[in-house]
């Protein structure tokens, strides 16, 4: 059985530009996390299987049984059934699987990940930096203040249509992973960012598939998920934040602040797409080390 190499290609890289874009890892993680994948992309196709969605819980635990019998240390096992776990996990909330065969593989015991937040300040801070005087100003700086007012994830807001925008409404309509759409909230600083945008915006080339297209690069066409990186880590660089900085942060800073406030966490949950509660709480745990670490550097005992 033949199988197509262009859609293990196509998923390594998706995969890489979720684990840049998305959750923000470092490059040797991703670096690592994509060696293990390629190396089980190549036994598996060896194998005959077609796609990575074909595979099955006894393909992967053959694969784990081989790794280990072929010498590999304890920690690189470990860091192995994280990359698959975290492979999977991402075709499963694009909808690519129904089932996830990677459910039944043991978690390596490790610390939960907490991602980078910005405080409210710092997220100022860099929208207040942008150079409204440039041709991209105003594209620049509408394009944080809405991942930012509605915690969009990066496909979301390149993906966004002037035809989801009820501004008089204050909410605009995203379609997420697995095509679901969901009506967010649009705060007024977002909504007064995008008005000036979209004057200068039609200005300028518009190419004949993205008239429908919210954000536009030089040439008028649709940006890219990387250009939209590039510019918010520069934009970060600018107004001196020294985190590190991905489009996705904004999108947890939102979801941080609004329980930090006091928001229902099921709220937080339907604006931002997440399926499943679980997902939500992370934030929970972001507020709670929040207070933990206040709560220490003001104890009465500290040394």
């Amino acid at each position: 059985m033949k199988h197509n190499s262009d859609i293990f290609d196509a998923t390594l890289y998706d995969f890489r530009s979720c684990l840049k874009l998305e959750r923000s890892l470092s490059d040797n993680t991703i670096a690592g996390y994509n060696s293990d994948c390629a190396k089980f992309f190549a036994f598996i196709k060896g194998k005959g299987i077609i796609s990575p969605e074909a595979v099955s819980y006894e393909d992967i635990s053959e694969y784990l049984s081989h790794a280990t019998n072929a010498g590999l240390s304890k920690r690189s096992q470990s860091r192995l059934v994280s990359s698959l776990k975290s492979l999977y996990r991402f075709l499963e909330s694009e909808g690519r699987l129904k089932d996830n065969p990677c459910d039944k593989i043991d978690t390596p015991k490790a610390g939960r990940y907490l991602p980078e937040v910005l405080s409210v300040d710092e997220v100022e801070r860099i929208i207040n930096s942008v150079d409204l005087s440039k041709s991209e100003g105003h594209r620049n700086k509408c394009i944080i203040e809405v991942l930012y007012s509605c915690g969009l994830r990066v496909s979301e807001l390149v993906g966004l249509r002037i035809s989801d925008l009820f501004l008089a409404e204050q909410f605009i309509r995203v379609t997420g992973k697995g095509s679901k759409q969901r009506l967010v909230p649009i705060g007024e600083p977002a909504v007064q960012s995008i008005s000036l945008y979209m004057e200068i915006r039609n200005l300028g080339p518009i190419s004949k598939g993205a008239k429908d297209i919210l954000f536009l690069n030089r040439r008028g066409g649709q940006l890219t998920r990387e250009m939209i990186f590039l510019i918010v880590r520069r934009q970060a660089e600018i107004a001196g934040i020294r985190k590190n900085i991905s489009p996705h942060t904004f999108r947890h800073s939102f979801a941080s602040h609004l329980v930090e406030n006091g928001a229902d966490l099921r709220v937080v949950q339907e604006m931002l797409g997440h399926e499943s509660i679980l997902t939500t709480e992370i934030y929970t745990h972001i507020d709670t080390k929040k207070w933990q670490q206040t709560i220490l550097q003001f104890h009465p005992k500290r040394q």
